[in-house]
């Protein structure tokens, strides 16, 4: 019989020792523990020492918390105590951490039915309260965002189509029902509009995320815009259990929008009237200024043969350098108001013959000044034969025009592809090795009726590089200089190979 019970003991001190979760006995009015298992002794975080010494002296960190008072009490009185979720700060190597404890204390008695000692169990529950507490805290987080934001939010179940609202998607959908159900929210919505939401929904896609924007109406008739986020929750099985997302009244935003949209609507009609008018007003002025200077040209070439004193030709020089001029503007601000209306078809060019054609062009002042062109193989590129022809008409003649009187001008053009951007383009480098350019310069010189020398020194309009950029932006290209002065220049030109569009 005393050998059954020596097992049944040690069975039972086994269980003891080995469960899971922490277990204690405390005897006397000392509370002094006569068995700890390992759970308790590593809870503690006080060392293996602790049989025999009073529970007061080995947490003294609890003194205050009112542990000790329901320890006693449950020793006087007999009655179980149980804390659920109780907060217990305990001092481990020496640092105050905080644990979460589900724990009771229970009377024990003797044969004569006297107390003598208190039965503590626990289950740590630190992690479970801290996780808690964090998804409380991005709860209330989430609230206030929502709210701050002025959003709503929704959950909707698919199985009995029951909704859950919170934030302001009340006022948003201006319901004001206790219940809000799933047919109040459809029908608000406006008709012509049905069918995105019925799209968005129809194309979840795998991912189960739906964006759409859509109005509905308010109980006044007002049209109110909503932006609607939302994404579908599977349940264990796979199959849809919940929609749950996110709606913005964007209304304010939408008018904004509209008349932003009216407002650069009407400015640019308005810009395109304007400079309607003013490349009409310039071809018109500058179509009725050619005649009177032609006939300013002839009447004083026929006084040049008229008896005239010194100062007599002295001045008929200077009217004829001045309609010369006079001419030259005008062609220029021709040319440039053409090129700056109307479209023009796009179609491949080969820049290559572009080039020889205008040499051809320039025979006569390349044969005077003894002029050296070199040029690379250039690719074809699409683009507007015509403004092109333009385009490196006026560069190679500048080139040619602005060359030092000491040595003959030499002009490189080279090319490259350059396939590290979105679209493919090519660089054209014209180099020349004539008067050069202030690099203070380098961008002024692209602006309208803008010159650098004087008009003795170099005849022009002032308008011939200004029209090279404006017809590089319709080819949406760069073109740029760079240059020494007294060691020539470098125009550098980027082109697309491509166009997107069939008419710039």
């Amino acid at each position: 019989m005393q050998t059954t019970l020596q097992n049944i003991e040690f069975q039972l001190r086994n269980v003891v020792e080995n469960a899971p979760f922490p277990i204690g006995v405390y005897t006397g009015r000392e509370m002094k523990v006569v068995l700890a298992n390992k759970a308790l002794v590593d809870t503690w975080g006080k060392g293996p020492d602790i049989i025999g010494r009073s529970y007061f002296d080995v947490l003294p960190e609890l003194n205050g918390f009112g542990v000790y008072e329901e320890l006693l009490q449950v020793f006087h009185t007999g009655k179980v105590y149980e804390a659920k979720n109780s907060r217990i700060d305990l001092v481990i190597n020496g640092i105050m951490t905080i644990h979460y404890f589900n724990f009771t204390f229970t009377p024990l008695y003797d044969g004569e039915g006297n107390i003598y000692g208190v039965l503590n169990t626990a289950a740590d529950v630190t992690d479970l309260m801290l996780a808690r507490q964090q998804t409380t805290e991005a709860e209330e987080k989430l609230r206030l965002a929502v709210n701050s934001a002025e959003l709503g939010t929704y959950e909707i179940n698919l199985f009995n189509d029951a909704v859950t609202i919170s934030g302001n998607f009340r006022t948003i959908w201006d319901i004001e029902d206790d219940v809000i159900t799933k047919e109040m929210i459809l029908s608000r919505l406006h008709p012509d509009d049905v069918h995105i939401r019925e799209t968005a929904h129809e194309n979840m896609g795998n991912e189960g995320r739906v964006s759409y924007e859509l109005r509905i109406f308010h109980k006044d008739g007002t049209i109110h815009w909503l932006r609607i986020n939302g994404t579908l929750i599977k349940d264990n099985a796979g199959e849809p259990a919940l929609l749950i997302g996110i709606v913005q009244d964007i209304t304010l935003q939408k008018e904004s929008e509209e008349q932003l949209s009216i407002l650069v609507q009407k400015r640019t009609e308005e810009l395109h009237r304007s400079n309607e008018d003013l490349l009409h007003f310039a071809r018109s002025v500058s179509h009725d200024l050619k005649e009177p200077v032609r006939k300013v040209k002839i009447y004083n070439n026929m006084l040049r043969g008229e008896m005239l004193s010194g100062i007599g030709h002295e001045y008929n020089q200077k009217v004829a350098t001045a309609a010369d001029r006079m001419a030259l503007l005008i062609d220029g601000i021709l040319n440039y108001s053409k090129v700056s209306s109307g479209g023009f078809l796009t179609e491949k060019v080969n820049l290559g013959e572009i080039i020889k054609k205008i040499k051809i062009d320039l025979e006569l002042i390349i044969h005077e000044k003894q002029a050296i062109l070199i040029e690379d193989e250039l690719p074809e590129i699409e683009g507007s034969s015509l403004l092109l022809t333009q385009l490196f008409y006026n560069l190679m003649s500048n080139a040619l025009k602005f060359s030092r009187a000491a040595e003959p001008p030499r002009v490189t053009i080279y090319s490259s592809i350059l396939r590290d951007h979105p679209v493919a383009l090519v660089e054209i480098v014209i180099n020349d090795n004539g008067i050069g350019l202030d690099p203070k310069y380098q961008d002024k010189i692209f602006m309208p009726f803008e010159r650098l020398h004087p008009k003795n020194e170099f005849e022009g309009n002032g308008l011939g590089l200004a029209l090279c950029k404006n017809i590089v932006e319709r080819h949406h290209g760069t073109i740029r200089a760079t240059g020494v002065i007294g060691q020539g220049s470098d125009f550098i030109i980027t082109l697309p190979l491509k166009q997107a569009i069939t008419t710039i």
